[in-house]
């Protein structure tokens, strides 16, 4: 009986503890840059296990560093809802179950705040288990952080080519540019690799992704335009950022 009392009283200050530091890093991360995400190590790992050299291409950038037509390309491919839903959209999670009952190839319904908190937060394991850690740290970073946070975030950690991470790295080495000289169609063509960017890869684009190119840039132009990150228009990189976006709701032509 006194092991049973001293294993509850263990097991509750493992979960205080475990929920203060989650707090106090999502807290953290709203004003620290991410220089490592637990991907890039497993990666790194992975690469070590198969005898290859270490290849890990990041470099931080503020949000106002990185085109504006990119945050458009993400939001129209990736998440279209992302403005307006909570962290989860719903009506896309349906959706992809419904479709996963009837037999249908599975496929993802993760939100953009979603990918952003398992990047950040978690490795890239598959269980129940971690997706309702994802949901939490989803909640979390929606309440803390707010919408142009979370796509910085998401902007900089997201693995966008082999061994390469974040837009700054991307345009570095796919198109001899910095983030925030990318044009529509290399932001589009960017926003095409990321359901499997190891397979895909923006510097030698396929035929498909060509064609998929095309398809993200005409939800681009249906879209109202966001006002995150650079433009060409602004005609020198901001020095103040933007007020955070939090309940601002954008209308899209076509979903």
């Amino acid at each position: 009986m006194q092991i049973l009392k001293r294993l509850l009283i263990w097991a509750r200050n493992l979960l205080i503890f475990l929920f203060i530091s989650s707090i106090l890093a999502v807290v953290a991360y709203k004003y620290i840059p991410v220089y490592y995400t637990p991907l890039m190590i497993v990666r790194l790992y992975e690469q070590k296990k198969v005898g290859k050299k270490f290849n890990l291409k990041h470099r931080w950038v503020s949000l106002s560093q990185i085109a504006q037509p990119l945050v458009q390309a993400v939001v129209a491919s990736e998440d279209n809802l992302f403005l307006e839903h909570n962290g989860f959209d719903i009506e896309q999670i349906q959706k992809a179950r419904e479709e996963a009952e009837q037999g249908k190839r599975v496929r993802g319904a993760s939100t953009i705040s979603q990918q952003t908190a398992k990047n950040v937060f978690l490795l890239p394991a598959k269980s129940y288990f971690r997706k309702g850690i994802e949901v939490y740290f989803t909640f979390l970073i929606e309440w803390i952080w707010g919408k142009e946070r979370i796509m910085e975030v998401y902007l900089n950690s997201i693995e966008m080519g082999d061994g390469i991470y974040g837009a700054e790295a991307v345009a570095n080495l796919h198109f001899d540019k910095q983030a925030y000289q990318l044009t529509k169609a290399e932001a589009a063509l960017i926003a095409a690799t990321l359901p499997n960017p190891r397979k895909f890869n923006s510097a030698k684009p396929s035929a498909y992704m060509q064609k998929r190119q095309a398809q993200i840039i005409s939800l681009m132009g249906k879209m109202f335009q966001i006002d995150m990150g650079y433009r060409k228009e602004d005609g020198k990189l901001p020095t103040k950022k933007r007020k955070k976006w939090r309940a601002s709701v954008l209308l899209i032509g076509e979903r």
